[in-house]
């Protein structure tokens, strides 16, 4: 791999976090009017039918029972994290949640070194230590605001919806080997529904028509996100690709800002800049070849 290759999939990679913090700005919006499992629900089924229907045009082959596993382990770690972030992000400013999140990264770049055997760079650790500090002096300007009991409950969802992220981080290095970005939206995205359609006959109900454009929209950034970062993924090494996720938080900022009226701190401003620098610390680092293991899940 040269660096144009590894540059291009650091650049792919950003591109497919601005969209998908686009569709958390829609979803924050709609998990407070319709709640959030309606919103995934509903997110879920649209995307389903995106990538089903590009599925069948282009004749895609059935995947093999071990690329498969992984679709369903990924896609099962992944709709109940991103449950559980949308109902946090409901109680909560999103930036505060997209700071909370980061943990995320941080625990996957160390599971890359035990689930995938990739070694941890003293760069990528310095760019690690770095942006987490940053993350530190946002919550640190939070803390001064009065947040409430449910606002608590909301960054404790968002920690735990994290840690499971973090897994289905690790989760996605091994599955965008084997399979390609369409493969991989589709399958997460219906391996969701599938699971949130369990709890339909006690939560579901049918949205209103305002709600349709939102969801069709934020389906779409969906499942243009997931095929963006997967396609960075099977071209550059977890730990490379990881700090990218830091870049959510200058989005997050800006559309609270703009959608939801949420004010940003200095101490956040600050935060936002060493969570920056951390990610171009990242950036330098020069991966390893990518080997094409075989995959057993």
């Amino acid at each position: 791999m040269n660096a144009s290759q590894n540059t291009q999939a650091f650049a792919v990679a950003t591109l497919g976090i601005a969209v998908f913090s686009a569709m958390d700005a829609i979803m924050k919006g709609l998990s407070i009017e319709i709640g959030a499992y309606n919103a995934m629900l509903w997110r879920s089924i649209a995307a389903s039918v995106i990538g089903g229907g590009l599925f069948l045009a282009l004749r895609k082959p059935w995947p093999a029972t071990p690329v498969l596993k992984l679709h369903v382990a990924r896609g099962v770690t992944a709709a109940i994290s991103v449950l559980m972030f949308f109902w946090g992000l409901a109680r909560v400013p999103i930036a505060q949640g997209v700071a909370l999140s980061f943990v995320a990264p941080l625990v996957a770049l160390y599971l890359a070194a035990v689930i995938l055997k990739e070694d941890v760079g003293k760069n990528a650790i310095m760019a690690s230590i770095i942006a987490f500090t940053g993350v530190i002096v946002i919550l640190a300007g939070q803390a001064q605001a009065d947040m409430g009991p449910d606002a608590f409950r909301g960054a404790i969802a968002i920690l735990i919806a994290a840690v499971i992220y973090a897994l289905s981080l690790i989760i996605a290095r091994r599955q965008s080997l084997v399979a390609d970005p369409l493969d991989v939206a589709f399958f997460n995205n219906a391996v969701a529904t599938v699971l949130f359609l369990v709890a339909a006959p006690w939560l579901a109900f049918v949205p209103a028509a305002e709600h349709v454009p939102n969801l069709i929209i934020s389906a779409v950034f969906a499942f243009l996100s997931m095929m963006l970062l997967a396609w960075a993924y099977a071209r550059a090494e977890a730990q490379y690709l990881l700090p990218v996720e830091y870049t959510a938080f200058i989005w997050a900022a800006l559309l609270g800002w703009l959608v939801f009226g949420e004010t940003v701190s200095v101490l956040t401003v600050i935060g936002a800049l060493m969570i920056v620098a951390g990610c171009l610390l990242a950036a330098r680092r020069r991966p390893e070849v990518i080997a094409q293991a075989e995959v057993a899940l």
